[in-house]
């Protein structure tokens, strides 16, 4: 379409947001609340609100569409801020719910959390023994390798080898935007949380290939460190190969690598990856 609007703030709609943009449409995007990517680290979400925008993406925050007609020149949105926008196509990606209507499920034993997914416990058994659940509808992070990890530890156990269960701390994952976001950890706020005190990293750079390109793309990193036991307990970036970069990153902050070992690990240069083992002095620490 020509003129795409997109409503959403998540995976989806930022991904989608770059490939009908990067295709020639004239892309929107709106969100209700103040910032995209809910569940990212903020500065993460606010250098790609910057970066986003500069590839032509009009994005518009605490905003959400109150209603859409058909005009003479195409979709007509009146939106909740009073404005009002001429779009040829709307994409709705504000997220899903499990598609549990019509099984049964209130004939048996099985009982739905608060959220509507299904109640399991560490085994991904339901209340009802006799039937499991597991992925996207149990409501944990919907990803596609984390339901393959649940069913292969699921296997195991049915059929004997018990195994280790699936770990939760320190899933990565990526948002395949332009460019890329790679992350694995805890975010500030979290870390924070959890730890109290902590140490901050950050690097701001124009990637060495922008220098010929004249490309107006910067890329961001970001170390969280446990101030109290140094190890690294999260990575952000944004930037070309993000998911790539942060995949093998994301063994060694599994393995409980410490900001020391980060330190000490030689640089492959001329890379962006690099940055990661060169960030010396601490941004903030508390």
């Amino acid at each position: 379409p020509e003129r795409l609007v997109i409503v959403g703030g998540g995976y989806i709609a930022v991904e989608f947001a770059g490939i009908f943009n990067g295709l020639g449409s004239r892309v929107t995007q709106l969100y209700r609340g103040p910032l995209f990517l809910r569940g990212f680290d903020a500065d993460i979400r606010a250098h790609a609100a910057r970066e986003i925008a500069k590839t032509g993406v009009d994005l518009r925050f605490e905003v959400n569409v109150e209603s859409i007609t058909r005009g003479a020149d195409g979709l007509e949105l009146e939106l909740t801020d009073g404005t009002r926008l001429t779009a040829d196509a709307v994409l709705y990606a504000t997220g899903r719910k499990p598609h549990l209507d019509g099984l049964g499920l209130e004939q048996v034993g099985v009982k739905l959390t608060e959220f509507g997914t299904i109640a399991v416990d560490e085994h991904f058994q339901t209340d009802e023994p006799g039937i499991f659940a597991l992925g996207d509808v149990t409501g944990g992070m919907e990803l596609t390798p984390v339901a393959l990890a649940e069913s292969m530890a699921f296997a195991r156990r049915q059929f004997g080898e018990a195994g280790q269960q699936v770990d939760y701390d320190f899933i990565p994952t990526a948002v395949f935007c332009q460019p890329n976001i790679g992350t694995v950890g805890f975010t500030e706020e979290q870390a924070r949380a959890k730890f109290g005190h902590i140490r901050l990293f950050k690097a701001t750079f124009r990637p060495m290939k922008h220098t010929i390109s004249g490309r107006d793309e910067h890329t961001f990193m970001k170390l969280i460190v446990d101030k109290a036991s140094d190890r690294v307990v999260g990575l952000h970036m944004m930037g070309p190969d993000a998911g790539e970069i942060v995949q093998g990153m994301a063994i060694a902050l599994r393995a409980g690598a410490t900001k020391a070992l980060f330190d000490t690990t030689i640089g492959i240069h001329p890379t962006a990856a690099e940055e990661f083992v060169t960030m010396r002095e601490p941004w903030h620490e508390d």
